[in-house]
């Protein structure tokens, strides 16, 4: 028998060209598949960015699927050097934050030479990249002269901060009093630097500077010693100081008459004369009353000193002259209230009709909304229901949420005026911040990269648009500081000029998406109470931060007091069961359960109740409760529970709403 013998070179042809054409099938199936799969982010499935990361043809997809992968929560050092080994590549913010992770990785792998040559490499390349910063820091450290590049190159990087505040010369208080006051333990290493003989007259102005933004008034005169503070010196002081008890606010209002006095044409001069005509009291009035004819003639005193004489001639010539001015507006608001609060719907007609259309083109909208809400309840006390309706729908049109969007909802069709819906948590939406670099990293799953980069290329300049507000704040929020994240979202939603829909709604997307969901949900479920109402409530009292504790002890995320968490828990609670998420949820929720059923479901007496107590609400029952809630709920002679009510409620209501998806 003819041994046998294996297939010839003819024979074995096709299976070797059938096995290439099905890998070439499959890699031109995989390649057509990736080129379907929509651009990468955070919500992209772990197994789209692996295939992203393996097969794209495009390298810069490619890298953008490995930072995204790497950034996933639980990837090891390992994992992360894996994937951005050659990702370095070209120039840009994806090539600088790829090494700067790998020297990271490498450094906590052990491998400090790969992390060295990695930080090298990176300095070298993209020196003007933000994430650069990290690496003067960590080369820094054997080569001071890069730390005083760093400082001078990027001095409001957190980098930069951290190195100033490990300077043991002047310098690095100086820095921090200029570029970082607020960075941790920054306050003292200001105020040791004060007691330094060698400090010169202009270096105690900016380290009292420093000091003062921080609250720290008596330390920053302290540090200032014999010298006279400096205009901006003084207007920090002074915003300390007003921030203060009693003698301290006395001190403040006269710093600012002083500040004004002397300095009437610097650019401290208009914030120092709003500032004191903020001021409710009788020492500051006389101190208005004193300032030099140009600004006792201008629109914030001017204002400030209709309100005091609650004339509304005196007021509606503040409005005809200074329509745009916010002064005007807290001006028209705060006599229309006291008119509505004394039953004179005419003359709060007409104060909330006046301004007209300049008015309308300046005001934020959260104010207009206000505005709208009561003209039209005025409108409807004087038997003009049409015309009481025609302003509470636009507010449903164009401003739906919030606590006027509620009432106008109610007016409008009274069995809606509860919010019965529960709000759902959004998908991961753009930064869309203006700062192109700031707005990628962010895509790339890269949100403290994207603060970094953001605060450096701002070098210090404080946000106040709604934009950059709202912007700044989701950073922060994705970083881990939620309690100014959110405040700053906030202050974006006040100051959102008309007009302009799609920031308004991402503004509220971004605000009223639910945090602490799991706890606030399992509590609302064991006691029924709306998760809408739990949510706003713990909205305002702790901005959703579980370990934060007021002055007077509330604690957790709905600012129990340890009092009241001991009776409704029928035993003591530990503080750390208040800084618990669900134990703090589940007590708070038993809590506004009781309160719902003293008052008969009544959320307005319930949430006064949670932030005044029961027995004071109890002294404020009346007629108006029923048939005019909005003026009972302006009565309330507690400003702090005033504000309250409206907050949580707005919130409540927002929370339940669901999110618009176009602008019309």
């Amino acid at each position: 028998m003819p041994p046998r013998r294996g297939p010839g070179p003819l024979r074995l042809t096709p299976l070797l060209a059938a096995t290439s054409l099905g890998t070439l099938a499959a890699l031109v199936g995989a390649q057509a598949l990736v080129r379907q799969l929509p651009r990468p982010t955070p919500d992209s499935s772990v197994a789209a960015l692996a295939l992203q990361w393996r097969l794209a043809l495009n390298p810069e997809r490619r890298r953008e699927a490995a930072l995204l992968l790497s950034a996933a929560a639980g990837a090891a050092p390992a994992r992360q050097l894996t994937l951005l080994t050659a990702q370095g590549w070209g120039r840009g913010a994806a090539a600088a934050v790829a090494l700067k992770q790998q020297a990271l990785a490498a450094k906590a792998m052990g491998q400090s030479d790969l992390a060295q040559r990695r930080w090298q490499l990176l300095l070298r390349r993209l020196p003007h990249e933000p994430a650069s910063a990290d690496a003067l820091y960590a080369l820094g450290q054997q080569q001071p002269a890069l730390r005083q590049t760093l400082l001078q190159r990027w001095p409001a990087h957190p980098a930069a901060l951290a190195a100033a505040s490990e300077h043991p010369q002047l310098a690095g208080p100086l820095h921090l009093a200029r570029w970082g006051a607020r960075w941790p333990g920054a306050a003292s290493r200001l105020a040791q630097a004060c007691q330094r003989r060698d400090v010169l007259p202009a270096q105690r102005q900016q380290l009292a500077q420093g000091l003062a933004q921080v609250g720290a008034s008596a330390g920053a005169l302290r540090c200032l010693g014999t010298s006279a503070p400096q205009p901006a010196t003084s207007l920090l002081l002074a915003e300390a100081e007003l921030g203060g008890s009693g003698p301290a606010q006395q001190l403040g209002i006269a710093r600012l008459q002083e500040l004004i006095r002397r300095h009437p044409n610097s650019p401290e001069a208009e914030p120092a004369v709003r500032l004191l005509a903020e001021q409710s009291n009788d020492t500051a009035a006389r101190a208005l009353a004193q300032l030099p004819p140009r600004w006792r003639h201008s629109a914030p005193v001017q204002a400030a000193l209709a309100q005091r004489q609650a004339s509304p001639g005196a007021a509606l010539a503040v409005l005809r002259r200074w329509p745009s001015d916010r002064a005007s507006w807290e001006l028209q608001w705060q006599l229309a209230r006291r008119a509505a609060l004394a039953n004179r719907w005419q003359e709060a007609r007409t104060l909330l009709a006046a301004g007209g259309s300049r008015l309308d083109a300046a005001m934020p909208l959260a104010l207009q909304m206000r505005r709208r809400f009561w003209w039209g309840l005025s409108e409807w006390q004087l038997q003009r229901p049409d015309a009481a309706r025609r302003h509470w729908r636009q507010i449903v049109r164009e401003h739906p949420g919030g606590y006027y969007g509620w009432r106008a909802a109610s007016r409008l069709q009274p069995a809606i005026g509860r919010a019965s819906t529960t709000g759902t948590a959004v998908a991961w939406a753009p930064l869309d911040s203006g700062d192109g670099r700031a707005d990628r990293l962010w895509r790339l799953g890269q949100p403290l990269e994207a603060w970094e980069a953001w605060r450096a290329n701002r070098r210090g300049q404080v946000s106040r648009s709604s934009r950059d507000l709202q912007a700044e704040g989701r950073l922060r929020e994705s970083i881990g500081d939620g309690w100014t994240g959110i405040g700053q979202q906030e202050l974006a939603a006040l100051r959102l000029p008309p007009g302009q829909c799609q920031l308004q709604q991402r503004i509220e997307a971004a605000l009223y998406q639910p945090r602490q969901r799991p706890p606030l949900a399992a509590a609302a479920r064991d006691t029924t109470v709306p998760l809408p109402l739990l949510l706003g409530v713990a909205k305002q009292e702790s901005r959703f931060q579980s370990t934060v504790r007021s002055v007077v002890g509330a604690a957790g995320l709905l600012q129990l007091m340890p009092e009241t968490a001991a009776e409704v828990a029928g035993g003591p609670v530990t503080r750390d069961e208040l800084n618990d998420p669900a134990r703090n949820a589940m007590l708070g929720a038993r809590y506004l359960q009781q309160l719902l059923q003293r008052w008969d479901n009544n959320p307005l007496l319930a949430v006064a109740s949670y932030n005044a107590g029961p027995n004071a609400v109890a002294r404020w029952l009346g007629p108006n409760l029923q048939t005019l809630p909005e003026v009972w709920v302006e009565a309330i002679p507690y400003p702090e529970t005033r504000h309250y009510v409206k907050t949580v409620l707005g919130n409540s209501w927002s929370f339940a709403q669901p999110r618009h998806s176009a602008c019309s």
